[in-house]
């Protein structure tokens, strides 16, 4: 089904420290929901583990859910309730045995139905320098479909996180599946933040000539874990439109998408015709 997209939109991006709490998480959740609402924004995009993050490895297994369970359709409700679309993920979804869930992203429309959803493809298996180690896969199985979904506010790409180090996925959002605004929620540690985090969303922005929108987790969750914190907005050169002046602070900055300047920056550089990697690559396979 298509959905008509109108030109400008207000959108907000959420800034928020979650903890092992569902009910506090929800309760920020909600108040930052409604006060943008009071703000004129019509869609929200809030953080990866936006509703938990737990102490201790395999916590957030235990109470890993279906998109139709009652964590999730809390929110559901809350987008009913603030005529509001919302970018939720990643969320502990029920994974594919006891042992596993999916980090999935999941895209809410203003009447509270789930209207799409993405599980995270790239699991962030990986030695941070001078930080720890941290193996997702240990308790979260990989997606395997790229997701793009009409919405009022253009089409959206949606991914999470450790996706942003892998460029080929926001090729194929961009120029297979027509996206013109990619959702990045991420919690990136203060180490690989401090040194990525702007730039790589900056060049994803440039290299796609779509809007990046990345909620981002702030500051120390518990004694074990810390997130880089910055959530902003990005427009299709590469400007960043939008960002919290607190980077430790809970809130949300406040942008308007035009899609009429997605259209202008790709008819002044029509990188989409000009594009020869994919041919190249096929003359070049034997």
């Amino acid at each position: 089904m298509s959905v008509s997209a109108a030109s400008q939109t207000r959108v907000g991006v959420v800034q928020m420290t979650s903890v092992g709490d569902l009910d506090a998480n929800y309760a920020t959740c909600s108040r930052l929901t409604k006060e943008a609402a009071a703000a004129g924004v019509k869609f929200l995009c809030f953080p990866e583990v936006f509703s938990f993050i737990g102490s201790k490895d395999g916590d957030s297994v235990k109470l890993a859910e279906p998109l139709d369970g009652p964590i999730m359709q809390r929110y559901c409700s809350l987008a009913n309730e603030s005529s509001m679309w919302l970018s939720l993920g990643g969320f502990q979804e029920k994974g594919p045995d006891d042992s596993h869930q999916y980090n999935t992203h999941v895209l809410i429309n203003d009447f509270g139905k789930v209207r799409s959803s993405y599980r995270k493809i790239h699991l962030f298996d990986v030695d941070v320098p001078g930080n720890m180690v941290y193996k997702e896969s240990r308790f979260t199985a990989a997606g395997d479909t790229v997701v793009a979904v009409d919405s009022p506010f253009g089409r959206l790409g949606l991914t999470v996180c450790y996706d942003l180090r892998f460029p080929e996925i926001y090729q194929c959002l961009r120029f297979k599946h027509q996206a013109q605004v990619l959702l990045v929620p991420a919690a990136f540690t203060k180490v690989t933040g401090e040194a990525h985090w702007e730039i790589l969303l900056r060049a994803r922005a440039i290299e796609t000539q779509c809007y990046v929108i990345a909620a981002a987790q702030a500051g120390k969750h518990n004694e074990k874990r810390e997130s880089y914190r910055d959530s902003i907005i990005i427009d299709p050169w590469g400007v960043v439109i939008a960002r919290l002046p607190d980077r430790l602070s809970t809130g949300f900055a406040v942008a308007d998408i035009d899609l009429s300047k997605v259209e202008a920056v790709r008819t002044k550089m029509p990188i989409s015709e000009q594009r020869k990697f994919d041919s190249i690559l096929k003359s070049s396979s034997l």
